[in-house]
């Protein structure tokens, strides 16, 4: 074989391994886009005509540039939690639920009612695609998918339920239904879950009776004996450390909004038997997204603070959310220091490798973006979307 052959060899080769490489590093935020939802300034909502929700792809493998690489045309809402999308952990999926459908009220206007729907979407095409649709309980909302990429969790916010999906490659299935309440019983309001990195527990927000419940998983069923923690007023949010020693809920404290009070972030110890809350931190004002660093250095709680869908005349009411920083140390936390966004911060997620932190300003039509360094964030930029950010998630849960 001569020289030149073997060169020309070693650069084709060469180029393969990069092209390879580059494939293999492409990751992406989910983020979905609501156009129906706005507020008027005594904070009623205002239900705009359907049919111009997107739901975005975003590449950040460029962590500080990311782009758009899709827009699909798929219905979801603001109303919730920003947790009712996922991304699974060797991002060749994802799912986005939708949790409220806007329909006819008979008056020539438009109302909410809970919609059942999941969307499947296939990241790995080009570009990303919608590949399916899977029926699940009443207001679809919190969302997990688990470490192995096996099994989702749904939590139904309507109707007291989790459904439990079954990922095989690109196919989804719902295989089984968890009530979390009797039949009947008053809405407990299912807002958030999460599930531990070893995969056999999980956490459900019950926000409207003031606690957190407990799943037991043990392949592909889930069971629920009953075991709940009293965690705070109104959790809203759950996430779970990577090494599942703590698991942190945003306690919002007025039902969705602002009241110009502070609330508490609770942390539970689920290395004690049973679980249960051993600290409450402080945090501010209408805590919403949460997002804890994929070393479990750092997490991070939204703050509404007074932006969004609280009156303009309220003496709570601000122009900006803003972000709280609490630093992990073993089982405690603690606020270390606060960065403002935009106006009405909804979903936050950080990239994989934990360098970077996306929050989206819903009024603002944003993407801010973040460099880690500690636990401090430096503003690094920002990327327009094509409307009002919803729901964020990255496959870093």
């Amino acid at each position: 074989m001569s020289n030149l052959t073997r060169a020309l060899g070693a650069a084709a080769l060469a180029a393969a391994l990069s092209t390879a490489a580059g494939a293999a590093q492409a990751q992406y935020l989910v983020i979905g886009i609501d156009e129906k939802t706005v507020w008027d300034d005594t904070a009623k909502v205002v239900v705009r005509a359907p049919g111009k929700d997107l739901v975005s792809i975003v590449d950040i493998s460029d962590r500080a540039r990311p782009k758009i690489v899709a827009n699909l045309p798929l219905m979801n809402t603001v109303l919730g939690p920003p947790t009712n999308v996922a991304i699974a952990p060797d991002e060749h999926l994802a799912l986005v639920a939708n949790s409220l459908e806007a329909v006819s009220d008979g008056s020539g206007g438009w109302k909410y009612q809970p919609d059942n729907k999941v969307y499947a979407i296939d990241l790995k095409a080009s570009p990303p695609v919608q590949i399916g649709t899977i029926e699940v309980g009443k207001q679809p909302s919190g969302m997990a998918i688990n470490r192995a990429g096996d099994l989702a969790l749904v939590a139904n916010r309507a109707d007291n339920t989790v459904s439990v999906l079954a990922i095989k490659g690109k196919e989804v299935k719902a295989i089984g239904t968890v009530a979390l309440a009797p039949q009947g019983a008053p809405s407990e309001q299912l807002a958030a879950v999460a599930i531990a990195p070893d995969g056999k527990r999980a956490l459900v927000a019950k926000a409207a009776s003031n606690k957190v419940a407990l799943l037991k998983i043990v392949g592909e069923t889930v069971t629920y004996d009953g075991y709940d923690m009293s965690v705070g007023v109104f959790p809203y949010n759950v996430q779970i450390s990577p090494d599942g020693r703590i698991g942190i809920v945003n306690n919002n404290g007025s039902g969705g909004a602002s009241d110009g009070g502070v609330d508490t972030a609770a942390i539970i110890d689920l290395e004690l038997a049973p679980p249960r809350v051993i600290d409450h931190v402080v945090v501010g004002d209408g805590p919403e997204g949460l997002a804890i660093s994929p070393m479990g250095t750092i997490a991070i709680s939204v703050i509404l603070n007074g932006t969004g869908n609280v009156p303009k005349a309220a003496f709570f009411h601000h122009a900006h959310s803003y972000l709280t920083i609490l630093k992990i140390d073993g089982k405690k936390a603690h606020k270390v220091g606060e960065i403002e966004t935009g106006q009405f911060t909804e979903g936050v997620a950080f990239s994989p490798d934990g360098k970077y932190l996306y929050a989206e300003n819903y009024f603002d039509n944003e993407l801010a973006i973040f460099k880690v360094q500690g636990t401090k964030l430096v503003r690094a930029g920002t990327l327009k979307l094509p409307g009002h950010p919803a729901s964020l998630r990255s496959s870093t849960p």
